[in-house]
């Protein structure tokens, strides 16, 4: 069984990306499960403003958002980097981090389910609920 294969040019892995980075090719999973273990682990972090916003129908990027706010810098980070971790453990899921080095502003892109976690300044700035909202979240913590 060959596990990877690799372009002889470049020596980067080639082939289809499900393989390539040892997830299953087929989501043994749904977006609500997702959905239900991030908000979750942003309430077990204490994060703060926990907005759930309904996307489908109205992007294809992702199913769901959810917008929460960490008190300073060091809490954004920590909600961001357990649930990246809990998200691997749970799904076996590689999660997309941007922002974790400043930490006013995270990224995590899990695929179905997009999560920013912000300083509450930075979420007032940006203001994203205001572009997303209309009609389709709830607030929860």
């Amino acid at each position: 069984m060959v596990l990877s294969q690799f372009d002889p040019t470049t020596g980067l892995p080639v082939g289809p990306r499900a393989e390539r980075l040892g997830a299953p090719a087929v989501a043994t999973y749904t977006a609500d499960e997702l959905l239900s273990a991030v908000m979750a682990s942003v309430e077990d972090d204490k994060a703060e403003e926990v907005v759930q916003i309904d996307l489908r129908g109205r992007s294809d990027v992702a199913d769901y958002m959810v917008i929460c706010s960490g008190r300073s810098s060091r809490q954004v980070a920590a909600i961001s980097e357990k649930l990246a971790d809990r998200l691997k453990q749970a799904f076996h899921l590689t999660a997309r981090m941007e922002g974790k080095e400043t930490g006013d502003w995270v990224l995590i892109d899990a695929g179905d389910v997009i999560v920013h976690v912000f300083r509450p300044e930075v979420r007032e700035f940006y203001q994203l609920e205001k572009m997303w909202l209309p009609g389709s979240a709830h607030r929860g913590a």
